[in-house]
């Protein structure tokens, strides 16, 4: 069996997913700080995941296509609990974990709450990565957050543009992707500029 351009993708897509949270984490267990990372970036980010997760499910789109984010969820879990921890508010995470499940549940009771949660996903997503930029410009230093999370992060927008193009032709989803790639790739060059200021 041959392998297509669109194997690649998706396996390609896995993989990074599989160990894209893990710098972030290494960073922040390695300093035994959270300095420079937002935990409302982070909350909105989880929450735009959750929505886009069961907004894919809920469809029966192709597994292929969503695979990646239980991975991401779970490493975002860990960092999120990593985060609350060297902040000293460990005891938040029941809350948070209350306020996902009891939404997860919510978002399928009708049709509309779904496809409203997943237009307004991609406003939730954009908003997480914004508050994560102004975290950064308010510090001016890059503090533990990874370039290469954020790098990573933009690679898979890239490669699930693709995907969708080939599979689902999503448009609500392709708008998703695009407007996280170029967000990711903002974050990313942020990151890596405060990190030359500092060294200079």
């Amino acid at each position: 069996m041959a392998v297509t351009v669109l194997d690649v993708a998706h396996w390609s897509t896995w993989a990074v997913c599989a160990v894209m949270k893990l710098p972030q984490l290494a960073a922040v267990l390695e300093a035994g700080s959270a300095r420079g990372l937002s935990v409302g970036s982070l909350l909105l980010e989880l929450a735009g995941f959750l929505v886009f997760l069961r907004y894919q499910v809920y469809y029966g789109y192709p597994l292929q296509t969503y695979l990646e984010y239980p991975i991401i969820i779970a490493q975002d879990v860990i960092l999120l609990l990593c985060i609350l921890y060297f902040n000293g508010k460990t005891k938040r995470g029941l809350f948070f974990a209350v306020i996902f499940w009891a939404g997860w549940y919510m978002l399928t009771l009708r049709k509309w709450i779904i496809d409203l949660a997943m237009n307004l996903c991609t406003f939730i997503s954009a908003a997480s990565k914004l508050v994560q930029l102004q975290c950064l410009w308010k510090s001016k230093e890059s503090g533990q957050v990874s370039a290469l999370t954020w790098g990573l992060s933009a690679y898979t927008c890239a490669t699930r543009i693709f995907t969708t193009l080939v599979t689902t032709n999503d448009v609500a989803v392709l708008i998703r992707f695009i407007i996280m790639l170029i967000l990711n790739l903002w974050v990313t060059a942020t990151v890596l500029h405060y990190r030359k200021t500092k060294k200079t």
